[in-house]
């Protein structure tokens, strides 16, 4: 393949980093392509944690190509890495392969790294430009930008609504307002999360996995349920697996060893009012390493999560019907002025099947 442009190297570099969507965390997902004589001469992308980085894989791609990499341009979409971590740093491996120049689509806000990776190819006299689709490169790994930044994973909250905003009958009737097409690109949302989380109110309604089925995937994602009086029954089926996490109020001995038997994890974080701080759940799970938060809940639980500024980003799916008097996507208190209201900014809108997806970013 021929590379002409910056540009266009980290488009390719990009389309290997999205290999990874599934596989890299809590790492970021990283493209690496090396480039010689306007020629692709090796490629690669991180893989899971504890085995290589990007750069490493595209150096060994190269050798195993016959390649010689001395004098070659490489397009990385992160920031090569400068210390010890699970693997060496991947600056010192460009700097012992002699490449000539590393374009990096974005700098890694990792303190551990934070520039240093590009200062460390500058003084081995490695010609270095950084800033190339860098908005692309964000969105690429939004969450582990946002852990790094805030100690904070990225909060999506989906929902799937009639065209007046409707989620569900009275009678709590829902299934189904949007199509198979965008439930299935649903899956794809969840699959790409680290978490997905719910409430108590779904898991005692609907009794849900909220796993990933509609799509392949290498990995599940961990499974959070929002409880606060340990509601939960041990044989439900969102407990299925182990792993989940059970965020309560309260503690209960009793009922926690229930569920320990199920290999789930209670998390007892309370706020001031009984009900779990979900402000200082979100700090514990940066802690834990979590890059993405896929939240899928009621009304009830969605609109706490943005009353209590939990919500970065909106996944928003519009069937082209109307329900009328029916359940809304979101409970929030009535404003008496206009001035209360919060803003978003569209970031994406697309036509999946006959319904409409929405990404939208909180301001």
């Amino acid at each position: 393949m021929e590379i002409t442009s910056d540009r266009q190297g980290i488009e390719r570099a990009l389309q290997w980093a999205s290999k990874g969507m599934f596989t890299t965390s809590p790492n970021p997902r990283v493209g690496c392509v090396i480039v010689k004589d306007g020629q692709v001469i090796g490629e690669g992308h991180t893989q899971p944690p504890g085995q290589a980085h990007a750069e490493v894989q595209a150096l060994n791609d190269a050798a195993r190509r016959g390649a010689d990499v001395r004098g070659a341009t490489v397009y990385v979409t992160l920031e090569p890495c400068s210390h010890f971590g699970r693997t060496p740093p991947c600056a010192d491996a460009l700097v012992r392969a002699g490449v000539a120049r590393v374009v990096a689509a974005v700098a890694d806000p990792n303190p551990l790294v934070a520039g240093q990776g590009l200062e460390k190819l500058r003084a081995a006299g490695i010609d270095v430009t950084c800033g190339v689709l860098e908005e692309d490169a964000r969105d690429m790994n939004i969450g582990f930008m946002s852990r790094m930044r805030s100690g904070k994973p990225w909060i999506r909250m989906k929902a799937a609504a009639s065209l007046d905003g409707k989620t569900a009958l009275h009678n709590g009737h829902s299934q189904w307002i949007t199509s198979s097409a965008a439930r299935d690109d649903g899956h794809w949302w969840r699959a790409r999360a680290c978490t997905v989380l719910t409430g108590i109110g779904t898991v005692l309604a609907d009794d849900p996995q909220l796993n990933v089925r509609a799509i392949e995937t290498p990995r599940q994602p961990r499974r959070i349920v929002i409880d606060s009086q340990l509601q939960i029954s041990p044989q439900a089926r969102i407990l299925e697996g182990g792993g989940t996490w059970v965020v309560a109020a309260h503690g209960d001995p009793e009922k926690e060893a229930r569920l320990r038997e199920r290999g789930a994890e209670v998390i007892v974080l309370p706020n001031a009012h009984g009900k779990v701080d979900l402000p200082a759940l979100m700090l514990e799970l940066g802690r834990r390493q979590v890059n993405e938060v896929h939240v899928e809940a009621g009304f009830r639980l969605n609109g706490s999560l943005i009353r209590e500024g939990c919500v970065d980003e909106l996944l928003l799916y519009l069937a082209p019907s109307l329900l009328g008097d029916a359940q809304g996507l979101f409970d929030l208190p009535a404003l008496a002025s206009l001035d209360g209201r919060k803003t978003l900014s569209y970031h994406e809108v697309k036509q999946i099947g006959p319904d409409l997806r929405i990404l939208a970013r909180f301001i």
